[in-house]
């Protein structure tokens, strides 16, 4: 056989590494969710075979820590901001931008604690922020309850955001259609609080509402921090 008869060498396996995984994957979950993530589907989009993943991860459990942590390095401050409090308001708003951009974060949110490198530095940030102004169950009391508020507040947002996509109503064709309904359950009288809400209550975005729970928030955990000497 002649050189110009004989096939061409098949080309080298793709080169793989944890990183290019991990990306693979998140990319995957952001076009998808996190149903869209499945080795078999990372190795396809490498275009390589999923056996050669285990290399790198034993289980879909290992991929999804991996992913979390990848996306918290979006969450940590580029500087440490000025005090306690504008730390954690720091924190949680990069968070929500961070949610808002990989919605499936969400969903793994709230958990055990990340132990990749990212997870502990946002917690090492936020700990750090109220090191030495109380004692230690007192942070991190404080630091578990603003992160509760934002997760769950992230949660609510973004299964609004899903509830749109899905329906194809926005909240406001959603309140125009459920209307007449509410409108009849108001007029029995039977939920007269929920009527001044609904009449006399301003409708704000989901920043402004995230930004107003975590500032009450906030104020909270300041009245559980030793006032300094006068």
């Amino acid at each position: 056989m002649t050189v110009w008869d004989r096939p061409e060498p098949p080309p080298p396996p793709v080169p793989l590494d944890r990183e290019r995984i991990v990306a693979a994957a998140v990319a995957l979950a952001d076009e998808g969710g996190l149903t869209a993530v499945s080795l078999r589907k990372v190795a396809a989009r490498l275009n390589a075979g999923p056996m050669r993943l285990y290399g790198h991860l034993s289980t879909k459990d290992e991929l999804f820590d991996l992913m979390v942590d990848a996306v918290q390095a979006e969450i940590l401050p580029d500087t440490q901001p000025g005090d306690w409090r504008e730390t954690l308001r720091v924190v949680a708003h990069r968070t929500r931008r961070t949610v808002l951009r990989h919605e499936w974060l969400a969903d793994l949110l709230g958990g055990r604690p990340t132990l990749g490198p990212n997870g502990l530095a946002v917690t090492e940030t936020q700990l750090a922020a109220l090191d030495g102004l109380a004692d230690t169950d007192t942070v991190l009391r404080a630091v578990e309850t603003v992160g509760a508020y934002v997760i769950g507040a992230l949660r609510r947002e973004v299964a609004n955001l899903r509830a749109e996509r899905a329906t194809g109503l926005s909240k406001r064709d959603w309140q125009r259609a459920h209307g007449p309904h509410v409108t009849r359950m108001l007029a029995t009288g039977r939920f007269p609080a929920l009527a001044r809400a609904v009449h006399d209550g301003t409708e704000v975005d989901a920043e402004t509402s995230f930004t107003t729970g975590l500032d009450w928030v906030l104020d909270a955990v300041a009245t559980r921090l030793p006032r300094p000497p006068a």
